[in-house]
């Protein structure tokens, strides 16, 4: 399948029922098992309802029952729409301008995209395996150093760590540190022992043989790349992470930097799919 453009959306997603199919046929790919008949039976729409009804018992099931759609007023293809905007938009794009676009409050913009984001935190449990580079870096405040404030004058940075496997996924916390234990733990609880660990020369790293990983590390204070020993992944997902906060968010507070976070780890491990809006929705 190709990727979605914006005709194709429209097409696809003339109206509200249309997205509220789409939910039914992905909730019940196989089928509505009816409680009451004990068998898979058809389920029809409910006219000016979102909710569908057995052929036979007339049970009703409400698809968007447990979905971040639930309990919205707000029409379910302008909530289509702005999940089309934010996986077609590399760098995201600003509450302020998605009220431009839907021709909403900003409350509302907010709000959905907080909800979308919330979709966006798919980290499974799954451990990262073979060569896995792993990077710290330092959001907000200013200044060319931004790991110490100068004079008391600087605001405040906050800490994200970045593990990148090699052809595959990433996953990205927000952390409240880069002490060698704070760093150590995410490593465990995100890395397999089997992994080799690559990162730059952090202190913080040292001790990461002695819990079973193979740790390889580039000093950047002389080079970037020896041979295969490089963390250029991770620099190209703070690149990506960076222009968007600063480009288009301007500011993004502690309180909700993961849930940013989330949404440039998505794109990253979404990136080779064929269609993402299909992998969101």
């Amino acid at each position: 399948m190709n990727k979605i453009s914006l005709k194709t959306f429209l097409r696809k997603y003339p109206n509200s029922d249309a997205c509220l199919e789409e939910i039914f046929n992905k909730r019940y790919p196989g089928g509505v098992d009816c409680i009451k008949c004990h068998k898979v039976t058809k389920y029809y729409k409910i006219e000016g309802r979102t909710a569908y009804s057995c052929e036979f018992c007339r049970t009703q099931i409400y698809p968007l029952s447990g979905t971040i759609f639930e309990k919205s007023s707000t029409d379910l293809r302008l909530w289509f729409y702005a999940m089309f905007l934010m996986i077609k938009t590399r760098s995201g794009i600003s509450a302020k301008q998605l009220e431009r676009e839907l021709g909403v409050c900003y409350k509302t913009a907010l709000r959905m995209f907080r909800q979308i984001r919330a979709l966006m935190e798919e980290n499974n449990g799954d451990l990262l395996t073979g060569d896995v580079e792993v990077d710290e870096t330092f959001i907000g405040g200013k200044g060319q150093n931004r790991r110490y404030v100068w004079n008391g004058n600087e605001k405040e940075k906050q800490v994200v760590m970045g593990m990148i496997q090699r052809n595959g996924k990433a996953y990205l916390k927000h952390i409240p540190n880069v002490g060698k234990w704070t760093l150590l733990k995410q490593i465990q609880e995100n890395i397999s022992p089997k992994a080799r660990v690559i990162t730059d020369e952090w202190p913080g790293y040292i001790q990461l043989p002695q819990y079973g990983y193979q740790h390889e590390f580039v000093n950047h204070k002389e080079t970037y790349v020896v041979g295969d020993i490089h963390t250029q992944n991770a620099e190209n997902v703070w690149s990506n992470l960076k222009r968007g906060i600063y480009g288009v968010y301007r500011h993004v507070s502690k309180r909700y930097l993961q849930s940013y976070v989330d949404e440039f780890a998505w794109r990253y491990n979404h990136r080779l799919e064929p269609d993402m809006f299909e992998q969101l929705t």
